[in-house]
């Protein structure tokens, strides 16, 4: 795909949001099996309905724009989700494995923000606010989640993990 326009570079940074997020999507049961914390596995199931509506909503900006999702494979977050499972196969204690797969999560959501906050601008840029506002509702649950593993790890898996030294 040639760049030669803010649109085609919309349209790429979307591909591969799109590719992220089908990873994560098979990622995130693997990481919910692995926690030992309740809370931490229930963020995670909890993150994974939320990414398949994140899909489906980029489904939808794709159709508007008459344009296959397809095409593009997201090798950050191929890197990240690599980082992740080299967690899960570790022999680590429990809180410290949770605190451990919390930390990936965490890397995870704001390669997320990151992507999506650029895809926004420039959706707002080119004039698309419906995919703005679409993007924008991502963006801020991928925000909630970040701050939901924070309080996680700092009101108890953290702790937990301290103790097991």
């Amino acid at each position: 795909m040639k760049l030669k326009s803010l649109h085609d570079l919309y349209i790429h940074e979307l591909k591969d949001l799109y590719s992220a997020e089908q990873q994560i999507i098979k990622a995130l049961p693997k990481m919910a099996k692995a926690a030992t914390s309740v809370e931490v596995r229930s963020a995670f199931e909890e993150h994974l309905e939320t990414t398949r509506a994140q899909l489906e909503r980029l489904e939808r900006i794709f159709q508007r724009l008459d344009t296959s999702p397809k095409g593009v494979t997201c090798k950050g977050m191929k890197g990240l989700l690599e980082e992740g499972e080299e967690i899960i196969d570790l022999e680590v204690r429990e809180m410290v494995g949770d605190a451990a797969l919390i930390s990936a999560a965490q890397r995870v959501e704001h390669y997320e923000i990151a992507g999506y906050g650029t895809v926004r601008t420039y959706a707002r840029q080119l004039g698309y606010e419906q995919d703005a506002r679409m993007l924008q509702e991502t963006l801020d649950e991928e925000g909630e989640t970040d701050k939901k593993l924070t309080s996680i790890a700092e009101s108890r898996v953290n702790v937990d993990a301290t103790r097991t030294a």
